[in-house]
């Protein structure tokens, strides 16, 4: 049986605590340099149309290490450039005998249109605004392990909401494993649908973060915005920016993570993504074994089909 992994807002609590525990389990016998299971004879197809080197490099060694190989694609490399339609690309790609495929991509629903018509798992690494679901899972494996749990935590996600994929994901992630959400920043960065969230909204920052449990900062994706949104970088960061200071209005251990890459000085100060909360290099690392448990989970396999460690 095989599956995807398109979205967080479509998997219930089972699921992602499956997931969850998978990653934690990939990770222990990696860290102890115990066997790990493989998915023999399996070519995942790697095809990002959006620049990317976090994800993408977590998705291969996590198929590395899961024994899977990979064909790499990228949009400079594609037929899509000579006018062929994503359809037409995930067709050839198919029929090319790949058994998986991993795509981020530049519009929102991109994967599921993939998903419709490759004939095998198909992983979202990012599609447009919409989300970006490994690293959600990430995010939380990250947070357990800081904190003992998901559950009655309060999660404040601050920055530049509306473009963010990112925290979409986390939002549904979070909600659904019993943390309170709060979406802070100015106006002209929440969705006009944010009530459609899981989460409150806050266009104040200490307000917003106040005796939080966890502060994600989000990078400011001046690629995806449109002129006139932000009167100007400076004034952003004066009113947003995670310091050392504004942090004294959350919890004293509060957790201070960023999905990268990370703008210094704009969206968060260097005592606070370099202190000794801060989760971001943790982040990081444990992308890639949720990358292997998403991997091993959409090829059919779940936590009780790992063989024991040898």
């Amino acid at each position: 049986m095989t599956r995807h992994l398109l979205s967080i807002r479509h998997l219930d609590a089972e699921q992602i605590t499956e997931l969850l525990a998978i990653a934690a389990e990939f990770k222990e016998r990696v860290e102890e340099g115990r066997s790990l299971p493989t998915i023999p004879k399996k070519i995942m197809g790697m095809l990002f149309f959006e620049n990317s080197t976090r994800t993408r490099v977590s998705f291969e060694q996590a198929a590395r290490y899961l024994g899977l190989q990979t064909a790499n694609f990228s949009s400079g490399g594609s037929s899509m450039n000579k006018g062929e339609t994503l359809k037409d690309t995930v067709l050839t790609l198919r029929y090319e005998r790949l058994d998986g495929l991993v795509i981020r991509h530049s519009r929102s629903g991109a994967p599921s249109l993939a998903a419709r018509h490759f004939g095998g798992p198909v992983l979202n690494a990012g599609d447009g605004m919409h989300e970006h679901p490994t690293q959600a899972l990430g995010d939380a494996l990250t947070i357990m392990e800081r904190k003992g749990g998901l559950s009655g935590l309060t999660v404040a996600i601050v920055g530049d909401v509306e473009h963010s994929r990112v925290a979409r994901s986390n939002a549904w992630l979070l909600s659904k494993m019993g943390a309170e959400v709060r979406f802070v920043g100015p106006r002209t960065l929440i969705p006009p649908h944010a009530a459609m969230l899981p989460g409150s909204v806050h266009y104040d920052l200490a307000t917003g973060i106040c005796d939080a449990d966890v502060v994600i900062c989000l990078r400011l994706q001046k690629e995806r915005m449109n002129e006139g949104l932000l009167s100007s970088i400076n004034e952003y960061a004066s009113m947003y920016q995670v310091t050392e200071r504004s942090l004294a209005y959350a919890k004293p251990d509060a957790l201070i993570m960023h999905p990268g890459p990370i703008n210094r000085g704009i969206e968060v100060d260097d005592a606070a993504a370099d202190g000794e909360n801060s989760a971001i290099t943790d982040q990081i690392e444990n992308g890639i074994y949720v990358r292997m448990a998403a991997l091993w989970w959409v090829f059919g396999h779940g936590l009780n089909d790992i063989p024991p460690a040898e």
